[in-house]
């Protein structure tokens, strides 16, 4: 077990660090700092043959010169290649050393190594390793990574034995994730901005609550991407979710299966087989679900005399389920080469009622007048989600040089249909008139191309350059029929279809100043194109944006073998989306009318990041973040009041606009502390102050407020082979994240579908905040059978009901506060069975002559 747990470490270490952006050594600056190199190649003492993805830690033995005790750090590793090559290289070149040599399947080797001056590259010949017969016979179930690491450009953060979100979806997953905030309506904030998603390092059109949290096995948060990623989009970063592939030779696999106290089951499992130049991976999930709510939202307007307020309640009910299914397989052509085909299918359908119950006051100063409504909402919709990616990968006789091609299509279809049905009351209860049914019928479809290349070439032992190309191109279309009581509605029909293109390309060179700092420097290229038409008339429109340049600078130093600090700076755009841009007044909800603004400009985000990283004794760790965001020409939502086109009234209209500018700043601590040997806590915390300056549109509209938002997560081992997880947030009153604008948007395809945000008004960022809220969610896990291979969690949500999203917006127009709940108390059950066995001759039974056999298996340290 101590064998595998040590190469599962290494493994992490070398996946985390593999693709540096200056070239540090793993956690700190020093890689280039010294010229030492230990070389040489394991090899089975039986066979003599290279043995593959081997172990190979090299350790630095210091002595205490009062006390002359001894204390053993790890300095460098790696995974051996294919044939049982390693390198190790930018080594000191003083002091004691060891090398640990682990493997499945044979036994661990340890030997004293040590440089002899004036020789510094030294050839330690094949080390052999000897047959452990034992061990090969299953796959041990061992102690797993730890929750976060961290990496030279990110957090990462190792969720696939997260137990509070067993059984449910990406979104709930990111809300135990430090630093990450998520929203009653799904909607993900970083750092209180919208970040981009990635999956598997590439953008996606699945949205968060269409992916499996048992899918998922680490998140990695970006929060100041180089110009390696894309300049778009995501003004507070990346937020990268990596599935689940497992290239273990033999096979391994999971099964899972659970249900909660709404009786909505879910079942799923995985598997993985890998054989000489072949490893297959497949990934199957279905989730029923059931989603209660509560809201009110109360709006008084008083753009014309007299004051109108209006009072909802309601009781929104979302009930379906969505597949998740997703299967590819790695083709290693030989040593250098290797090609990888991947694909998912996802689909769900959804019915989304509601009871909404309306009171309008009308204030007059000689009294109130009150008119009563209830409107009952009903829709279904349905999604599928095609995905599909082919990736390239030539390594060259140079080491660290290499070549990366992949191609992405992800299709998306959708249909909806439903509607409202509305009565109106006296001020006793006593329907007035007959009831107004409004009928939609909507589908959609959206296809996502990308293309990529990368580069990357070490120009010396401390130098290195990676150049890269990205085309993407999206198609989308969206049709949408009105009927009222029965009668087509023409003018209410919202039919367009449009494309977007982006081109980019981008270069970095990475160097050494002097010993312990090392640097990197970037510039990336894109531009882009918007082209629209509307349907019902045919009227075309289009945007393009010119050719804009954003550079990037990395510093990292590191102060001593345990502190790191390090510096970067982005330049970022965030350019209007089509729903932004498109100037068609959507009355698909009466209760929020939304339009969107052509005249929008694109926004550029300057951003500043400075981080100290310090590791201590008993893997603790601390790491200080301070951030500044400079933001022009923000676009965010705004309300104006408009005379209606359908009615003789004045109406409140939710758009779009740019602000002046917007600015953030403050400083996140994350701190990783193991207080026991069964107890580890996760903290974050982020100060923070976020502005928004709107004089542009309203005189005196800025608004600036100080917040601060902490998580905690504990893990707690048990006697009985039980663990318990606690997790809890905190967020105050903050100012609605930037770029969010608190939902209401268009309807779309996504599995929620309706219209408007879940429960009430739509809210505007420039003229609101968020209400303080907290939570808490908990999560207890029994390990049993033979080497703990089943395991029972018992979970629940917001386990005290404490958590309440609140916002409030004003304008000259308006007040506005919203109140809503959703899915408090939640208890879910869920069960899961791991299999596996190492084999590596698992499909090898009549010949095995071959001499490559074995040699293709190490490939996947390359990915």
């Amino acid at each position: 077990m101590d064998k595998i747990l040590a190469f599962l470490l290494i493994f992490s270490t070398s996946y985390i660090y593999a693709q540096p952006p200056t070239g540090a050594r793993p956690g700190g600056a020093g890689g280039f700092s010294t010229n030492g190199r230990f070389y040489g190649r394991i090899v089975d003492a039986k066979t003599n043959k290279g043995v593959d993805a081997s172990s190979v830690q090299l350790i630095q033995i210091k002595t205490n010169p009062q006390t002359k005790e001894k204390t053993e750090s790890i300095l460098s590793g790696q995974l051996t290649k294919s044939n049982g090559d390693f390198s190790l290289e930018n080594l000191p070149t003083n002091g004691e050393f060891k090398l640990k040599i682990t493997a499945i399947g044979y036994v661990t080797l340890e030997k004293n190594v040590k440089f002899q001056p004036p020789y510094f590259d030294v050839d330690l010949g094949n080390i052999k390793l000897e047959q452990d017969a034992k061990q090969l016979e299953e796959i041990k179930i061992v102690a797993s990574k730890p929750f976060m690491q961290m990496g030279v450009d990110r957090k990462i953060f190792n969720v696939e034995k997260n137990l509070v979100s067993t059984g449910q979806t990406a979104t709930e997953l990111m809300k135990n994730i430090p630093g990450v905030d998520v929203d009653i309506d799904g909607n993900v904030s970083l750092r209180n901005a919208s970040p981009t998603i990635f999956v598997d390092g590439r953008p996606t059109n699945l949205s968060l609550d269409q992916i499996p949290s048992d899918a998922i096995q680490s998140v990695e948060l970006i929060t100041n991407p180089s110009a390696k990623y894309d300049a778009s989009g995501g003004t507070s970063g990346i937020i990268n979710i990596v599935l689940k592939k497992n290239r273990k030779a033999g096979y391994n696999g999971n099964l899972r299966a659970g249900i909660d106290t709404r009786a909505m089951p879910n079942i799923g499992g995985d598997l993985n087989v890998k054989q000489d130049k072949i490893n297959v991976f497949v990934s199957s999930m279905f989730n029923k679900r059931k989603s209660i709510g509560t809201g009110q939202s109360i709006r008084d307007e008083f753009f014309s005399t007299p004051t109108i307020r209006y009072t909802q309640n309601n009781n929104p009910l979302n009930n379906g389920f969505f597949n998740f299914n997703r299967a590819g397989l790695d083709y290693f052509i030989d040593n250098r080469n290797t090609i990888t085909i991947a694909g998912n299918f996802v689909q769900g359908k959804f019915n989304n009622t509601d009871l909404l119950s309306i009171q309008t006051d009308t204030l007059y100063t000689t009294g109130i007048k009150s008119i009563f409504s209830e409107r009952n909402t009903d829709f279904k919709s349905n999604f599928k989600n095609y995905g599909s990616s082919i990736g390239f990968k030539h390594l060259f006789a140079k080491p660290g040089k290499e070549l990366t091609a992949d191609f992405n299509l992800n299709k998306s279809n959708n249909s909806n249909n439903g509607g409202f049905n509305t009565q109106y009351f006296d001020v006793n209860r006593i329907a007035k008139g007959s009831p107004i049914n409004q009928a939609q019928e909507g589908k959609g479809s959206n296809t996502f191309y990308t293309a990529q290349v990368d580069y990357s070439n070490p120009l010396s032992a401390q130098s290195k350059i990676e150049l890269g190309a990205r085309v993407a191109l999206r198609d989308f279309q969206s049709e949408n029929l009105n009927y009222i009581n029965g009668f087509p509605i023409y003018a209410l029909n919202a039919n367009y279809k449009f494309n977007d293109r982006v081109l980019a390309a981008y270069s970095t060179y990475s160097n050494v100043i002097g010993k312990k700092t090392n640097y990197q420097l970037g510039l990336r290229a894109e531009s882009s194109k918007y082209n629209g038409r509307l349907l019902t008339n045919g009227n075309g429109f289009s945007n393009s944006y010119p050719l804009s340049l954003f550079p990037s600078v990395n510093l990292t130093h590191q102060i001593s073998q345990s502190q790191d600090l390090q510096f970067s700076y982005a330049r970022k755009i965030n350019r209007p989306n089509f729903f932004q841009i498109l100037p068609f007044i959507d009355y698909t909800d009466s209760l929020n009318i939304n339009r969107g603004n052509p005249d929008l400009i694109p926004e550029f985000t300057n951003s500043l990041e400075l981080n100290y990283q310090i590791s201590m004794k008993g893997n603790n760790s601390l790491f200080f973040s301070g951030y500044f965001k400079q933001t022009d020409n923000l676009i965010t939502r705004y309300q104006v009041k408009e005379a209606s086109t359908v009615s003789s009234k004045d109406v409140l209209i939710n758009t779009y606009i740019n602000a002046n500018s917007s600015r953030a700043y403050g400083l996140e601590l994350t701190s990783r502390n193991p207080l026991t040997k069964w107890l580890e806590t996760t903290t974050n915390l982020n100060v923070f102050n976020s502005s928004i300056n709107s004089t542009n549109l309203q005189v005196d509209l800025n608004n600036s407020l100080w917040s601060f938002f902490g998580k905690i997560n504990m893990n707690i081992k048990l006697p009985s082979n039980f663990t318990l997880q606690l997790t809890g947030d905190y967020r105050s009153k903050s100012i609605l994240p930037q770029n969010s604008g608190g939902g209401g948007g268009r309807r779309g395809g996504g599995p929620m579908g309706g219209g408007g945000p879940w429960g009430g008004f739509a809210q505007t960022t420039a003229q609101g905040y968020v209400m303080p809220n907290y939570g808490f969610e908990f999560a207890l896990r029994k390990d049993f059978l033979k080497e703990k291979r089943g395991s029972l969690t018992f979970s629940m949500n917001d386990m005290f009901k404490t958590k309440v999203y609140g916002a409030y917006s004003s304008s000259q127009y308006f007040t506005q506060t919203n109140t809503r709940r959703r899915d408090w108390q939640v208890l879910r059950v869920n069960f899961s069975y791991r299999f596996g066995k190492v084999d590596a001759s698992l499909f090898k039974r009549k010949n095995t002559n071959s001499g490559a056999d074995g040699m293709q298996e190490g490939m996947n340290l390359q990915q």
